[in-house]
């Protein structure tokens, strides 16, 4: 059986008669986690008592409790698909434990429930908890807006916002509406729609996007796209899209366990009846029947794969890697092309201050100008400003006191600082009009700064350009080692996907190692780039952070959000979440996923072998019962404890190992078409 079909597909999502999505609500899925819960710990007060020769009256009502918590709900939807002729393996699994339970093996049966009981209920919960986030993305939109009208202005339903309509965006406010700016200027923080890590200057003519955040200016902005055609409403709709494009293989995993469920009960009914046709007697045909159905049972199977994927998952966890689900653990080690987001994922999302040059002239060293430019932003709120400030702090720069401080959106700050009129902010509007002697050098500065994809802040001392300061996301330590690795883990080089500019996004992708860059673009671009690679065959990782990430996470084979600063649409999209913020444990829980599939195949080959050893038997010979129950509780209890051997710690050292130093095959472009 291939391994693909081995994880059990979700009840909450999977597509009933009529290929219908049978979605569950939070509330059902809530109930559904409660039950399993409660069978979890039936099971857990009734097997000691067995193992210990209780009395079967003190552990035999547990055991029912057990099959009667954790087996309605399945058992009255595999009845439910029944009346629609659609056999499903829930509705097998039942009958196999009742039939385990009809023969004495009562605590066999229990287990099959607890296991697909609680499976069922974490999948319900995912889903559920998915679909919440996806909702609540839309609440980045504020619920009214000021329309500007003849007579003034008045408050309305943003949702009410028609194209031509044109709306007051105030300091601190969300915009309520893509649109274009007709007047004022102000920096408007659009990180959840582009990723970009810095406020972004308006102006007139500039556009901008529903839910981003402005900041200190005021601005009046003319409605372009109605509500429900918004960018954030559109990222909401392709972020749903893509994750209903991973039906198709539910679909297939259905078909394979269809074939597998009506065989097995095709072959039940002839093990019972083709005997008795021949003379048999009932009870000599039913007990051989019986045997069959537990024999053929898929319990081993089920646990062939299951120990492995949950102690993976288990040991990712304990490393700062959360696996939503096995079925994700067993395709992380399918990924042969992976996409990188750069602010928050490939950066440490913060903007540090990376170059202090005084002018030749200015007499200033660099603490400074520093000091100088750090005192005049510190009353500032900017990210920009934090940077400076930070700056000076960690030089243990004593900052001179400011007064008379100003702000003007788009430009910078003002304050007196000794004495002196001090401004920092944008070269480009400090410059303009300036005839300084200094002004060249100070644009040349600057220019060179702006090409390495930093950041520049002029300094200016009594209207005199006195120095630059460079900023820049700052690209994690790890960020070069691990490209590396999945590169060599994948065979393909990894591709950089960001709404950032490019010269930013090109600059950190030489850092980092990475050649293929997609710089500029937004959330549909980041989830075409991946549809893209999706349909030419390949499967496709995507790590990101951000709100803008999401649809790209949803669309591709995979997704992993960084957890520390994720949004929460991102970790709800996200199939994996790296919570310690440690990008090298992508490739390692990689590494670690091709090692579980390496044991699940063992563990197949293992249960496959019993299994069909103790058919053979029971068809061609006389396989008594208490034989048949021992060999297939063997069977189960050897692909177990062999699962299990991926709890150890050594297990996930050995998966790092392997990252590091992964055979370095012929590395390709992961444009490239097959």
């Amino acid at each position: 059986m291939p391994t693909d079909v081995l994880p059990r597909p979700s009840r909450t999502a999977s597509a009933g008669a009529g290929g219908v999505p049978r979605r569950r609500t939070r509330v059902l899925a809530l109930a559904e986690a409660r039950w399993a819960g409660i069978a979890l710990v039936l099971f857990l007060l009734a097997l000691p008592l067995e193992l210990t020769g209780a009395p079967g009256w003190t552990w035999g009502p547990l055991y029912a409790l057990v099959y009667a918590a954790g087996g309605w709900e399945p058992a009255l939807s595999g009845l439910r698909e029944l009346r629609e002729k659609v056999l499903d393996v829930d509705l097998l699994m039942i009958v196999a434990a009742l039939g385990a339970a009809s023969i004495g093996q009562v605590m066999d049966g229990a287990l099959l429930i607890v296991i697909f009981a609680t499976s069922g209920a974490l999948e319900a919960l995912a889903t559920a908890r998915t679909q919440d986030a996806v909702r609540g993305l839309l609440d980045l939109a504020p619920a009214t807006a000021s329309r500007i009208t003849a007579g003034g202005e008045e408050s309305v339903a943003t949702g009410d916002l028609v194209v031509g309509d044109v709306i007051r965006i105030r300091p601190g406010e969300r915009v309520g509406a893509d649109g274009r700016v007709l007047d004022g200027a102000s920096e408007v923080d659009q990180a959840t729609i582009t990723g970009e890590p810095l406020p972004v200057a308006k102006e007139p003519g500039d556009e901008v996007f529903a839910g981003t955040l402005n900041g200190t200016g005021t601005l009046k902005v003319a409605v372009e796209r109605d509500a429900s055609e918004s960018v954030i409403a559109r990222i909401v709709a392709m972020t749903e899209e893509a994750a209903r494009t991973k039906a198709p293989t539910q679909l297939f995993i259905e078909k394979v366990e269809q074939r597998y469920s009506l065989g097995m009960v095709a072959a039940t009914l002839a093990v019972f009846l083709v005997p008795l046709a021949f003379g048999d007697d009932v009870t000599g045909s039913l007990l051989r029947a019986m045997t069959f159905m537990i024999v053929a049972s898929p319990c081993a199977v089920v646990l062939a794969t299951m120990p492995p994927l949950l102690s993976a998952m288990a040991n990712a966890g304990r490393h700062g890697v959360l696996v939503k689900s096995a079925v994700v653990m067993e395709r992380l080690g399918q990924t042969d092309a992976v996409a990188l987001d750069k602010t928050g994922t490939l950066t440490e999302g913060t903007p540090r201050v990376t170059g202090i040059h005084p002018l030749p002239g200015s007499g200033l060293t660099e603490d400074t100008l520093l000091a100088l430019a750090a005192a005049t932003e510190h009353p500032s709120e900017h990210p920009l400003a934090r940077a400076v400030v930070n700056a000076a702090q960690e030089r243990g720069l004593p900052l001179p006191p400011a007064s008379e401080f100003t702000s003007a959106p788009g430009t910078g700050v003002t304050a007196t600082v000794d004495g002196h009129r001090i401004s920092a902010g944008s070269p480009a509007r400090l410059l303009r009009g300036t005839a300084a002697p200094e002004a060249d050098q100070a644009t040349a500065v600057a220019a060179a700064l702006e090409e390495t994809g930093h950041t520049a802040v002029l300094v200016l001392r009594d209207g005199r350009p006195v120095g630059v300061l460079g900023i820049a996301d700052r690209i994690r330590r790890d960020a070069a080692a691990t490209v590396s690795s999945l590169a060599r883990l994948t065979g393909g080089s990894p591709m950089l996907l960001t709404g950032d500019n490019p010269r930013a996004a090109a600059r950190l992708a030489a850092e980092a190692g990475i050649t293929d860059v997609r710089a500029g673009l937004l959330p549909q671009d980041k989830a075409a780039a991946v549809r893209e690679l999706e349909q030419a065959g390949r499967k496709v990782l995507v790590v990101g952070d951000g709100v803008n990430d999401a649809p790209a996470l949803a669309a591709a084979h995979i997704g992993i959000a960084m957890g520390r600063a994720g949004s929460d649409l991102a970790l709800e999209t996200a199939d994996a979440v790296i919570i310690r913020d440690e990008l090298t444990t992508v490739p390692t829980v990689v590494a670690l996923s091709r090692a579980t599939r390496r044991l699940v195949v063992q563990n197949l080959v293992i249960a496959g072998v019993f299994i069909s050893a103790l058919v053979v038997w029971d068809l061609v010979g006389h396989l008594p019962l208490p034989l048949g129950v021992l060999g297939h509780e063997g069977s189960t209890v050897i692909v177990g404890l062999n699962g299990l051997r991926l709890q150890r710690e050594s297990a996930w050292h050995r998966a790092a190992d392997r990252s590091r130093a992964a055979s370095p095959t012929t590395v390709r472009p992961a444009t490239e078409i097959d």
